[in-house]
């Protein structure tokens, strides 16, 4: 499915996302003892899709890292949650040869998919160049840096970041509608605050999507976060699954499980079974062929019980509210975990 095909297809300005520069000899150890992905060993070549958790192993932000030199380091986030996950971070500064500070000013974000992306790349990267095009890979162009982002319905996205005195991406406009439809059909969620500390990396797939390092040493959360990893089958896990609603959806919506074809109120089948973590209207430029874009309303990345997908009865709202219709996430997913 290309670009043109669903209207992800050029270049958006991201006023939404800022940018915490992370600047010293310690930066790289000092972000890799405070977020869920190593810092330690990123390498030029390379982004990480990070979280940022409580002590209880909650995410209170997600980030998308990437050096710009040795001693320096971009770590991508939405504004309205940038400037207490900056405040926490510098807490724990102590005597770390590191200094934190909100560069957003300084620096544009913008989205590229599709023809845009191609048109950047293609220009800076020979076409064998496998490697710059996965996820989470990254290259300079110029004074700019281009992070390979996860597709949406196979068209792929990237993040250009530069300098805001420099000139932006070629390529025809894309709508930030449209940029925010794509990133729910990409499946990654960004932490935002109407669901900040409600989730553990995996109940949004962090850990199948690049977003988690089980081999590093510790971060706060760590210990809870190894747990949900390796425990056994016996108790609830949440999984995230893409979805559709012909109602709104909001991230922080709460989502029910109830069997509407039996009538069966009761307290043990009618429960809460999980939450909205993103969403957006479904733009009618986006003409795919998918049942989400065919019939309107709302996308949605909802983190539910997969014991609730199982049954196959979700709602929004309320119990036997509007139905939410599941589609599993766009990439594999490991469910025993």
């Amino acid at each position: 499915m290309n670009g043109m095909k669903n209207g992800l297809n050029g270049v958006a300005r991201l006023t939404h996302l800022g940018v915490i520069r992370a600047m010293g000899d310690d930066a790289a150890k000092f972000l890799h003892g405070q977020l869920t992905h190593d810092f330690a060993l990123l390498g030029l070549e390379q982004a990480r899709l990070a979280g940022y958790c409580n002590p209880k192993g909650r995410l209170l932000a997600s980030v998308i890292g990437f050096k710009r030199s040795p001693t320096e380091i971009w770590l991508v986030c939405p504004t309205d949650i940038l400037t207490p996950t900056l405040q926490r971070l510098m807490r724990y500064v102590l005597r770390a040869k590191v200094t934190l500070a909100d560069a957003s000013a300084e620096l544009a974000v913008y989205g590229l998919a599709g023809d845009g992306l191609r048109r950047v790349l293609s220009d800076t990267l020979p076409h064998n160049a496998k490697d710059a095009r996965l996820p989470w890979s990254r290259a300079d162009v110029g004074r700019a840096t281009v992070v390979q982002l996860y597709p949406a319905d196979g068209v792929a996205r990237a993040l250009w970041v530069a300098p805001a005195s420099e000139a932006a991406p070629p390529g025809q406009a894309l709508s930030t509608a449209l940029w925010a439809y794509g990133d729910v059909r990409s499946g990654i969620v960004t932490i935002t605050p109407a669901v900040t500390e409600q989730f553990v990396p995996q109940m949004i797939n962090f850990d199948v999507v690049g977003g988690v390092s089980f081999k590093k040493g510790c971060y706060p959360g760590q210990e809870v976060v190894a747990r949900s990893q390796f425990r056994g089958t016996g108790t609830p896990k949440r999984r995230a699954y893409l979805a559709h609603s012909a109602v709104p959806l909001t991230a922080g919506d709460i989502l029910f499980a109830a069997d509407d074809s039996t009538g069966d109120v009761t307290s043990d089948a009618v429960a809460p079974c999980g939450l909205v973590a993103q969403a957006a209207a479904v733009p009618a430029s986006a003409s795919t062929s998918t049942a989400t874009a065919a019939t309107g309303g709302f996308a949605a990345i909802v983190s539910l019980h997969t014991v609730a997908v199982e049954a196959g009865y979700v709602h929004a709202h309320q119990a036997f509210g509007p139905k939410v219709t599941l589609t599993a996430a766009p990439y594999p997913v490991v469910a025993d975990v």
